[in-house]
C-alpha cells in the first residue's frame, strides 16, 4: 500500500480522538490523585513554576506532538487493525521504544529513576489507549 492510500484509509476522527486521549490520561496521571505530587517533586517543579509556563505553547505543542504520535501509530496499525492488535502495538510501542528511549536520556541527564518511571509508564499507557482507539474505531 502506498503512502497516499494509507492516508486516505485513515479514520481521521479516531486519529484525533487518540491524540486527545493523551490529554485526558495526562490530566489524571499527573494529578495529585496519582503521580502529580511525586512528579512535581522529582522534576523540581512547584505550583508557581507550573503557572509560569506558556499554556498555548505547552498545550498546543502537546496536541501537535500527540497528533503526530497518533498518526504514526495509525499508519503502523493499518486499515485492517482491530482492538487486540491496537492494544498490542500500543504496548509494544510504549514498552519497546518510548520508555527505553526516555530511560537512555534520563540516565545521561542523571534524572531520578522515579521520574523515568512516572513519565515512561504514562507513555506506555497512553500508547495502549491510543492503540485501542485506533484499532477498534472503524
Amino acid at each position: 500500500m502506498d503512502m497516499a492510500t494509507s492516508f486516505n484509509s485513515l479514520n481521521w476522527l479516531a486519529v484525533i480522538a487518540a491524540a486527545l486521549s493523551t490529554f485526558m490520561l495526562g490530566g489524571i496521571w499527573y494529578s495529585p490523585l496519582m503521580f502529580g505530587n511525586a512528579w512535581m517533586k522529582v522534576a523540581g517543579m512547584t505550583e508557581e513554576s507550573v503557572k509560569q509556563g506558556n499554556p498555548a505553547k505547552i498545550y498546543g505543542g502537546t496536541f501537535i506532538l500527540s497528533l503526530i504520535a497518533s498518526l504514526n501509530l495509525a499508519l503502523f496499525l493499518g486499515p485492517q487493525s482491530d482492538l487486540a492488535f491496537g492494544i498490542a502495538a500500543g504496548a509494544a510501542t510504549g514498552i519497546g521504544w518510548v520508555a527505553p528511549a526516555f530511560g537512555v536520556v534520563y540516565l545521561f541527564e542523571q534524572r531520578p529513576t522515579l521520574q523515568w518511571f512516572i513519565n515512561g509508564a504514562y507513555w506506555v499507557v497512553a500508547f495502549i489507549v491510543m492503540g485501542a482507539i485506533l484499532g477498534a474505531w472503524k
